[in-house]
């Protein structure tokens, strides 16, 4: 498995008796899952249906369903006239021409134009509806596919900050104790020539003090656990990983943080600008992950 991007597209047509039934589904990045339907008013009475389809294969994003449905020629296919609307349409007419005078007499044109006169015989409402479900389904399965294929490049670009961070820690791990050593050492010379006799024994307090709050182990130590998993949550992409993700950027950005604070060269805040730089371009791409 691999993580989900919340941004995709689809789009799928079909055929049901003297309709073309055309359905597209797009979607951008949303902090929950918000869907929204463009369709004729007549198939509202499905839009139930269809959303549980469609909160079945997204979790998070706002997504969109436009369905359009077309007339296309008949063919060979047998027709049927709806009697009943037939007359109430001809009796409507009859009535309003004795209020109305100047009112024309309906022809067989304007009586087969109007809506639910003329029908294909082997088209009915449960195979309409069955039709434009089957149809939601093909388009989720091409949307999910689509969604994979923009993860799988959001997991790359990921998995390439996660391994420059490591390499700026482990740089950094390296190099602390000589940037340690050269700080005391500075500070020892400046003391000699303000104070001219150092107390060795007051002067080692003071630089046992210093080590200890430039300590930045425990910092190193939260940021590899941090990026471990990331690096778990990427790889394997079940659940909410979006959600997770955002939560641990946060956490990196904290850490990154506090090794700045501590800073005992231009080495040191350096490699947090570095960190925090990383971290703010996995932030972004963070916020698409499903």
């Amino acid at each position: 498995m691999s993580i989900k991007s919340m941004t995709g597209f689809a789009n799928v047509a079909g055929e049901c008796g003297s309709k073309r039934i055309n359905l597209e589904i797009r979607a951008v990045n949303h902090r929950y899952l918000d869907v929204q339907f463009r369709m004729p008013e007549d198939l509202r009475h499905l839009e139930g249906a269809l959303r549980e389809q469609i909160a079945a294969a997204a979790a998070r994003g706002k997504l969109e369903c436009r369905i359009q449905v077309q007339d296309i020629a008949q063919g060979g296919q047998s027709l049927a006239v709806n009697q009943d609307l037939v007359a109430q349409l001809a009796q409507l007419n009859k009535q309003w021409r004795k209020q109305h005078g100047d009112l024309g007499k309906l022809g067989v044109a304007d009586i087969l134009k109007f809506p639910g006169v003329l029908a294909s015989q082997n088209e009915d409402g449960e195979t309409f509806a069955k039709t434009v479900q089957a149809l939601l389904s093909q388009a989720l399965q091409d949307f999910g596919a689509a969604r994979q294929r923009e993860g799988r490049k959001l997991a790359e670009h990921l998995l390439e900050r996660l391994a420059a961070m490591e390499v700026i820690i482990d740089t950094l791990k390296e190099q602390f104790p000589a940037l340690l050593q050269a700080h005391m050492d500075k500070v020892r010379s400046r003391l000699a020539e303000a104070v001219g006799n150092i107390d060795n024994d007051r002067l080692q307090q003071e630089f046992a003090l210093f080590i200890q709050k430039s300590d930045v182990d425990e910092e190193f130590s939260r940021l590899r656990t941090h990026i471990a998993e990331v690096r778990r949550i990427v790889n394997e992409g079940k659940g909410s990983a979006g959600k997770r993700l955002d939560f641990l950027m946060q956490e990196l950005n904290r850490e990154a943080n506090t090794l700045g604070s501590k800073a005992i060269a231009a080495e040191c805040t350096q490699a947090s600008v570095e960190l925090k730089v990383l971290i703010e371009q996995m932030r972004e791409q963070v916020q698409n992950i499903e």
